[in-house]
């Protein structure tokens, strides 16, 4: 094993950035009154709360009475969609998504599906790019939500959402957007990108885990997801969260300042990586190039190789990575956003997404474009895929491999 530690799994999960982590701990040890209590302590802790929506709003564009906190992204996703669903159910059963949604919104459909409402799982281009004018074509009369990620988590695709969000006005129906991978990230304005409902989690830009938040437009109807008490103004029931709430807020407040430089940095460096790796003979970038693509996101596919083993090398090497393969979710099936994109099964079984962020230097970069090659050549090496195609290419062209 390496002596090295490179993380370039920042999709995934970020850490606590020391600012957000001293902000938390007095609400962990000194001001834990609860919220709804009536003294001066839980005073103290209520406005806390309050200051983290605040700072969320002012992050969406938002009024702070349109945000709501949850346990965290899949929650929030779950709600918009099942609180729309069975609260409008009186004006129709249609929903819309994609192929390529995180599985809290491609579950929750087919959760919906079983409760009698109808799903339309919108295809995408070779890019993951969602068409528009695919959506404004599946509306009907019996849709209550278009439901369309913000950015995707695998490929690193930034959709449309301002496009989609004004279709949506003009048809007169909600537009959600599974924001998660994008807030902190990407600029984003819910009145001008006419958003209806929007997902964020905390962790995924260097807050705590367990805790995110939905922004829900003032007017817009919602069941509840979850009942009991009265907190959230009666909208999301259970005692707050209140450490983890003030290190979303400020976690978000400290990501919307430095996103400009940091995305710069970002980008620059996701095209080094990205310019490094496709060199490997047979790789293929997934997603987008440039603009369209989040600054830090890196997804190819090494073909005759398979992505678990791809991963279980480079940590020995002290690299931190994911694969677009399920494999180790206990699962033989290839990423479904992959396949959306129309990568065959074999292709996309050897994916790699390495994720940048705030701790990725250079020097990381370089150490990720020396090792790399040398393993991708060792999997293919103990290939039948590769030793086939090799064979293959000796028989087209006369010579013995």
């Amino acid at each position: 094993m390496s002596d090295k530690h490179i993380y370039l799994d920042h999709s995934a999960t970020t850490y606590i950035k020391p600012q957000v982590f001293d902000e938390m701990l007095p609400y962990l040890n000194t001001y834990y009154g609860n919220p709804s209590s009536i003294y001066a302590m839980s005073h103290k802790t209520e406005q806390a709360i309050d200051q983290a929506r605040e700072r969320v709003a002012l992050a969406l564009g938002a009024e702070k009475a349109e945000i709501f906190f949850t346990g965290g992204g899949s929650e929030a996703d779950n709600w918009a969609l099942k609180g729309i669903a069975f609260a409008n159910k009186h004006r129709g059963n249609h929903i819309i998504t994609t192929k390529i949604e995180h599985h809290a919104i491609l579950h929750a459909c087919e959760f919906l599906e079983r409760n009698g409402f109808e799903v339309t799982y919108l295809p995408v281009d070779a890019e993951g790019l969602v068409d528009p004018e695919a959506v404004r074509q599946a509306i009907t009369d019996k849709t209550l939500l278009v439901s369309v990620m913000f950015a995707n988590n695998e490929i690193g695709t930034i959709e449309p959402v301002k496009a989609i969000g004004q279709i949506c006005r003009e048809k007169k129906v909600l537009f959600h957007t599974d924001a998660v991978q994008a807030v902190g990230h990407a600029p984003i304005d819910v009145k001008d990108m006419n958003i209806d409902l929007l997902t964020l989690a905390a962790h995924k830009f260097y807050g705590p885990k367990g805790v995110g938040a939905l922004y829900i437009r003032r007017g817009v109807k919602i069941d509840s997801l979850i009942h009991g008490g009265g907190q959230e103004r009666g909208k999301r029931a259970g005692t707050e969260n209140i450490a983890g709430i003030v290190g979303l807020g400020k976690a978000l407040e400290l990501a919307v300042a430095e996103m400009p430089a940091e995305n710069k940095r970002l980008a620059a460096l996701r095209d080094k990586l990205i310019k490094g790796l496709t060199r490997i003979p047979h790789t293929r970038l997934n997603g987008p190039a440039g603009d369209k693509r989040m600054p830090g996101n890196v997804n190819v596919c090494f073909q005759f190789i398979e992505g678990e083993s791809l991963l279980l090398l480079l940590d020995s090497k002290g690299i931190s990575a994911s694969s677009g393969s399920a494999c180790t979710s206990g699962s033989l099936d290839p990423s479904h956003v992959l396949l959306a994109i129309g990568l065959p099964h074999e292709i996309a079984h050897g994916s790699l997404r390495l994720t940048l962020g705030s701790s990725t230097t250079e020097a990381d970069i370089d150490y990720v474009l020396e090792v790399l090659p040398g393993i991708v050549q060792r999997l293919r090496d103990m290939s039948p895929l590769w030793k086939n195609y090799l064979q293959a290419q000796a028989n087209a062209s006369g010579h013995a491999v």
